[in-house]
């Protein structure tokens, strides 16, 4: 998108919830979800990482009612929506959220591995070869039989 002259936002949610709860304190809310109205797409990362307050989901769910049929957001959650009661204390903003959101969308449900799991499995699974590889009590310490089984 950003190749064809659109305007993008990636943040994480907690920090732009964060932003907009400071807005809301010092009154200028209207103001801040304004100058978010630049951005033809806002992506919200995590937005289901972290349980938020009433405070902290009233500040969202502004975001989500404003841009609702005017602007995009893409939103990544580690849980469906069934689970998104632990995002929004109160059921009826969960099921407002999530309407507004589900209208006009297109969901991508990924089933699959976490890419940040399996590249820390990745790193443990090597730093355990290379300390296995260095021992020099293990008398296959960096070789492999000539049939390339290991021995048992």
């Amino acid at each position: 998108m950003i190749d064809v002259g659109y305007r993008v936002l990636f943040t994480r949610t907690s920090e732009l919830v964060q932003k907009l709860q400071a807005a809301r304190q010092s009154l200028q809310l209207p103001s801040a979800l304004a100058k978010l109205d630049r951005f033809d797409l806002i992506i919200l990362d995590d937005l289901s990482y972290a349980r938020k307050d009433q405070a902290e989901t009233s500040v969202l769910f502004e975001l989500i009612a404003e841009r609702y049929e005017r602007k995009s957001l893409l939103i990544t959650a580690n849980q469906p929506f069934s689970g998104w009661n632990d995002v929004f204390p109160d059921p009826g903003m969960t099921v407002a959220a999530i309407d507004r959101l589900v209208h006009h969308s297109t969901i991508f449900e990924l089933n699959v591995e976490s890419y940040r799991r399996r590249k820390a499995g990745d790193k443990q699974n090597a730093r355990r070869r290379q300390l296995h590889d260095d021992n020099p009590s293990n008398p296959f310490s960096g070789q492999l039989p000539d049939d390339g089984n290991v021995a048992q």
